[in-house]
């Protein structure tokens, strides 16, 4: 049965010779597991594996059924062209390993028209913005744990639980402030860090993370993003 939805892509592997298997976020059904045909291929048209590059938006005509576990795309194309975020390296970066972490978390379930939202406006701020996103990732971490489940009331409830599960985290009041800061405003915020801090706190929330979900593990864009960021 044919149904439009919009998505957001968040990684893909090889299939066959020239297709692939792409994983999407959809506005009505939840993360879905897509194939797409002849993407690989030398004659595609339009580049159109650029499509499924991590976090793009898309505007799609999918066929599904709910018995499935993979399903197939009628149509899809951009429905917010990027014009910074994979071409800028910092973006591009902190876009790595946010898709990771929702890769490790997202679970294949009904559509969450509220959690699509929050995750598309995240989105198109990251790749609008001009200034004060180098903190983008952090706030992402903690806005997304209250759809999740488990998001803290504040800086003292957060790190409560690190020490509760031997994570050592000890922050000074200025991380503790800016952790008050990034729970209860909007992204582009402006927020005083620290390279340091801003990476122990990235340590932290990527622990944080771990105690709740046991699916996270090693998140492998980390390292990549603290040296970019540091």
């Amino acid at each position: 049965m044919l149904q439009k939805t919009r998505g957001i892509a968040l990684s893909y592997i090889r299939y066959r010779e020239t297709s692939i298997i792409a994983r999407v976020y959809t506005e009505e059904f939840g993360l879905q597991s897509y194939i797409v045909n002849g993407v690989r291929s030398a004659k595609s048209k339009n580049n159109r594996i650029a499509l499924f590059q991590p976090l793009t938006l898309l505007d799609m005509v999918v066929y599904y059924k709910n018995d499935r576990d993979l399903h197939r795309l009628s149509e899809v194309k951009t429905l917010h062209p990027f014009q910074s975020l994979p071409f800028e390296v910092t973006k591009s970066t902190i876009a790595l390993f946010v898709t990771e972490m929702l890769n490790k978390v997202l679970k294949e379930e009904a559509g969450s028209p509220v959690l699509f939202r929050f995750l598309l406006d995240s989105v198109l701020f990251l790749e609008e913005a001009r200034s004060n996103y180098e903190n983008f990732h952090l706030i992402f971490l903690l806005k997304l744990s209250f759809f999740l489940g488990f998001g803290p009331e504040g800086a003292r409830e957060f790190e409560d639980q690190l020490r509760e599960n031997s994570y050592p985290f000890l922050p000074d009041a200025a991380v503790e402030e800016a952790l008050n800061t990034m729970l209860r405003k909007p992204f582009g915020t402006p927020i005083s860090l620290t390279r340091t801090a801003r990476n122990e706190l990235a340590n932290a929330l990527v622990a944080y993370y771990q105690i709740h979900i046991d699916t996270v593990g090693e998140v492998k864009s980390l390292p990549v993003l603290r040296e970019v960021l540091g």
